[in-house]
């Protein structure tokens, strides 16, 4: 007779000795971040950190740094200059916002339908993504001066008129050619996150009779919760960083009318040669972006990555 020898075998999903889970618990993955760590602490912390010293500082850019206590704080929040700043960025961001939004989620949902000639068309939306700034408004300034520009190329005076220079106008205007530069980045994440809408949904939404409005209230405004909210932090925070595009357009002017808060810091520490209000100025934008990022984000929810198919 043979006998027959059974070797134990270790059930299917059993838990690892202990001893090897805490090998690859202790494993490399941790270090691969450190670069990256080094990299926010020494590009973004510390200049920060050092940006926040000079705000407690009196220095003119090239001479001898003095401690000067909250002296710089005090000019910057008793100038009324520093008011309208805030109020004009106040105005730039809910105008650019109330006209960016509705324009690129439509324009999202309609770039990602199938249709003809969607490639052609997302094309000629994404053409003002490949400019710079400055390039955009030395464009526009050029189109809308009133002795050369369009209006007078075309003979239509309602276009000559002077619209950079007019306090009234000014505004608008700068809202505009905003709007003309970053509607195509907001439409192409649109676009990408009307893409990832599962079609059964639109499919089962056609079997039970609704038509296209109610597809979009329904079903595609639901799904995009998430891409807005995250759209919309970069329109509301994107709008502390419009220097160059109003400085080149602009330059704050006429009067104060477009003197947005990051163009008021630039002229108080490089005009005026005060860095340590122009710190000051830089720790309160530094300030309301983190605040409005951080409401934003929480509107979201806690998941963020939880399906909206899961009623998060």
């Amino acid at each position: 007779m043979s006998a027959t020898t059974t070797t134990p075998q270790r059930a299917v999903g059993a838990e690892r000795a202990p001893g090897t889970r805490r090998t690859l618990e202790k494993g490399p993955s941790g270090w691969l971040a450190v670069p990256a760590l080094a990299f926010f602490m020494l590009f973004a912390i510390l200049p920060l950190l050092g940006v926040l010293f000079l705000s407690f500082t009196r220095w003119d850019g090239l001479g001898e740094i003095k401690l000067d206590g909250l002296s710089s704080w005090n000019t910057v929040l008793a100038d009324p200059v520093t008011g309208n700043a805030l109020l004009v960025t106040a105005k730039i961001m809910f105008f650019s916002f109330i006209v960016q939004a509705p324009i690129s989620l439509l324009l999202g949902v309609f770039t990602a339908a199938s249709q003809k000639y969607r490639a052609a068309l997302a094309v000629l939306y994404f053409v003002p993504l490949l400019l710079s700034s400055a390039a955009v408004a030395i464009a526009f300034k050029a189109l809308l001066d009133p002795n050369f520009g369009l209006g007078p190329g075309l003979g239509l005076p309602i276009l000559a008129q002077d619209w950079l220079g007019n306090s009234d106008l000014v505004l608008f205007v700068v809202v505009f050619v905003i709007a003309w530069q970053f509607v195509p980045f907001h439409t192409l994440i649109y676009q990408g996150g009307v893409r990832q809408i599962p079609a059964s949904l639109y499919e089962a939404a056609q079997i039970d009779g609704a038509g296209r409005v109610q597809q979009f209230f329904n079903i595609t405004l639901p799904q995009l919760k998430y891409t807005m909210i995250t759209s919309s932090t970069l329109m509301v925070v994107g709008s502390l960083a419009y220097f160059d595009l109003v400085f080149v357009l602009t330059a704050g002017g006429p009067g104060y009318s477009t003197r947005l808060l990051p163009l008021h810091m630039y002229l108080t520490g490089f005009k005026a040669n005060d860095m340590g209000a122009a710190s000051a100025l830089g720790v309160i934008l530094v300030v309301i972006g983190l605040a409005l990022a951080v409401f934003l984000q929480r509107l979201g929810g806690k998941n963020r990555n939880a399906s909206q198919l899961e009623g998060a």
